[in-house]
């Protein structure tokens, strides 16, 4: 359960797999997933998943951001854009949803703390989220990593919170197995 309704993604971090059910479920490859709303158009998601890699190899996967596309089919394009003083990430990604396909782009500003935990920050220039936060942090966990991930956003485009809820805890599963299963091969 996502203990807060902060705005902020860290206030929010809480243990999905905190008890022993929740940990073998996770070492046995389960994905935990809890979502919300996030205003009336958007949502937030909280994730967990157990990586069978050392930490340090899943943060240089990770942080290997054009790659990001492999681990997400949606995702279209990921790269890193020149800034002078931040990292600076653009992504893209395309999504039929309802009959509809939808296209969205974000500019993001990356902060690293090595090897433990990566924040997103919608970047100004951005154009399909009114906001967006992420925060992705590694732990040491089992003969592994537990990487937890909590994201929220709002779209440019209105579309209700419970829809958005209920795409994510459909699409969520399999994009992050996708991950899981890309992150583990050898490169």
């Amino acid at each position: 359960m996502i203990a807060s309704t902060s705005s902020h993604p860290t206030a929010a971090m809480v243990d999905l797999g905190c008890n022993d059910r929740g940990a073998a479920a996770l070492l046995n490859g389960k994905i935990l997933i809890d979502t919300r709303a996030h205003t009336a158009w958007g949502a937030a998601v909280l994730t967990q998943l157990y990586l069978p890699l050392e930490r340090a190899i899943a943060w240089q996967r990770l942080t290997n951001y054009p790659r990001w596309t492999q681990y997400f089919p949606d995702m279209t394009e990921s790269r890193v854009v020149a800034h002078p003083t931040y990292t600076r990430l653009y992504q893209a990604a395309s999504k039929t949803f309802l009959f509809l396909t939808v296209q969205v782009e974000i500019y993001l500003k990356v902060l690293e703390t090595a090897s433990q935990q990566i924040q997103f920050q919608l970047d100004s220039n951005s154009s399909s989220f009114t906001d967006f936060a992420a925060d992705l942090k590694l732990h040491d966990y089992a003969d592994g990593t537990l990487l937890t991930y909590y994201v929220q956003a709002t779209p440019t485009i209105p579309v209700p919170s419970p829809l958005i809820q209920q795409a994510i805890q459909f699409d969520l599963p399999s994009n992050l197995q996708q991950m899981r299963q890309v992150l583990c091969q050898a490169i």
